[in-house]
């Protein structure tokens, strides 16, 4: 999604770029009804919706050089991790008419951003990943495109236009023209360039920018489309909340609702029991192991509200918010740079700050940790939550047949007694983190932020 930017900020920003920048020249590379060819062998370990832990990689910011070398280069500390699907930010050329220098200002749907290199580069990214057994999606932004699109010139129907006859921007994304769904052309021609990539570049699927933009029946569409390319298994993210998105395919919403419920309960004191409402909303809708995609950061919130470490008070903090985020109801989403405790902002358009990977190792030594414990568990992955949360600290249980896990959390910067049930009292569990026997009585004093991930 776009960030939201001042009427003057906006000014400024394309008056710079209009003086810095000629437009360059429209392309129709991506008007064709043919299909390509199949690049490379499709990737036979997609996992399971379920089983999805997953890393954005912001391309600008990932690296010194910003490409997508740097991206393959790190590889196996991102496999490391414990992840296996990495999402990779818009890879497309961005428009210069009106030009805010964002990467959600696609320019032609078919191109590779020559700021991150080749279409070759890509293939040898997705190669590499496949290699290491973590599949790979690509941003796609199917609401809007830049001014300079080749589809403003050629297919103006395929535009909202306003009374006059001008294409319309939306949501005051001045640098953007909004789509129009009601043309099924544009419908038809959206859904190939989104197969092209599949072909093209053997990629697993897609995160998809703004999906609460589309009305749904585009979504159901494109997503039928793109589930009967047999040979493939696809992962399908929705940047939206609308329940219907599961109806319509998607795999996973995301979890705005969340995130900023997390937000206020470290902000603003507010009762972590509102969490447990949260799961039933965010939830809404999910069959067959669709999931939410939880996260404590993303490109978005990190340029606008901050860090982790900012948000939710520090180091520890923020390792108690990641523990409720990955483990509770989720899918969880990793953003570049959040595993080493990076104190400072990627700001939008993402240019002026480099990941210094060279820090925090504690923090990814947590990560590591925490995302183990949930790949290895069954029952984090798969089983429901049953809720036994207070005003200060998230508890819950996770059980899929013989297997069950307690997780306590200290969503508080203060020592908190909870109580426990009575059906934990005089009970024995393993502590998953250290290997210890834990035993539990009427009362448990947590430590601030403290967290237990119990098996039993």
């Amino acid at each position: 999604m776009k960030p939201f930017l001042n009427f003057n900020t906006l000014l400024l920003l394309i008056f710079f770029s209009c003086e810095k920048n000629s437009p360059a020249p429209t392309t129709n590379s991506d008007l064709t009804d043919a299909t390509p060819p199949q690049y490379g062998t499709p990737f036979m370990s997609v996992p399971d919706r379920q089983d999805v832990v997953m890393y954005q990689v912001n391309i600008r910011a990932f690296s010194n050089k910003g490409n997508f070398a740097g991206v393959i280069a790190r590889l196996d500390s991102i496999k490391a991790l414990g992840v296996n699907v990495i999402y990779l930010m818009p890879i497309y050329p961005i428009g210069q008419i009106r030009s805010i220098n964002s990467p959600y200002c696609v320019r032609d749907y078919r191109a590779v951003n020559h700021e991150f290199g080749t279409l070759n580069d890509l293939r040898a990214l997705v190669d590499s990943a496949h290699s290491k057994r973590m599949s790979v999606i690509l941003d796609w932004v199917a609401n809007h495109t830049s001014w300079d699109n080749a589809w403003i010139n050629t297919n103006k129907s395929w535009y909202v236009q306003g009374p006059s006859g001008d294409i319309i921007s939306p949501n005051g994304w001045n640098d953007v023209a909004q789509l129009n769904f009601n043309n099924s052309s544009m419908r038809l021609q959206m859904i190939r360039n989104m197969k092209y990539w599949v072909f093209t570049a053997n990629i697993d699927g897609f995160r998809c920018d703004y999906a609460d933009g589309p009305p749904d029946d585009f979504w159901k569409q494109a997503i039928d489309s793109l589930r009967g390319i047999k040979t493939r298994k696809l992962l399908l993210l929705a940047e939206g909340s609308r329940s219907s998105n599961y109806a319509s395919g998607f795999d996973f919403n995301f979890g705005f609702s969340f995130y900023h419920t997390l937000k206020s309960i470290y902000a603003n004191n507010s009762s972590v029991q509102l969490i447990d409402n949260i799961n039933n909303i965010e939830s809404d809708g999910a069959v067959n192991g669709q999931k939410v995609v939880r996260y404590i950061t993303n490109h978005d919130v990190n340029s606008s509200d901050g860090t982790p470490l900012d948000l939710f008070n520090g180091k520890n903090g923020s390792k108690a918010a990641f523990v409720v985020a990955a483990l509770m109801n989720s899918v969880p989403m990793i953003y570049n740079g959040e595993e080493v405790g990076m104190s400072s902002s990627i700001k939008f358009p993402f240019t002026s700050v480099k990941i210094d990977w060279t820090v925090g190792q504690d923090m990814t030594d947590f990560y590591k940790k925490v995302i183990a414990i949930r790949n290895n568990s069954n029952a984090i992955r798969r089983g429901n939550v049953i809720p036994y949360s207070d005003q200060d600290v998230c508890v819950f249980i996770k059980q899929k047949e013989l297997e069950k896990v307690l997780v306590i959390i200290n969503l508080r910067n203060k020592s908190v007694d909870y109580s426990l049930p009575s059906s934990f009292h005089n009970t024995s569990w393993t502590d998953a983190i250290n290997g210890e026997v834990k035993f539990l009585s009427a009362k448990l004093t947590l430590q601030p932020y403290s967290y237990y991930i119990l098996r039993n």
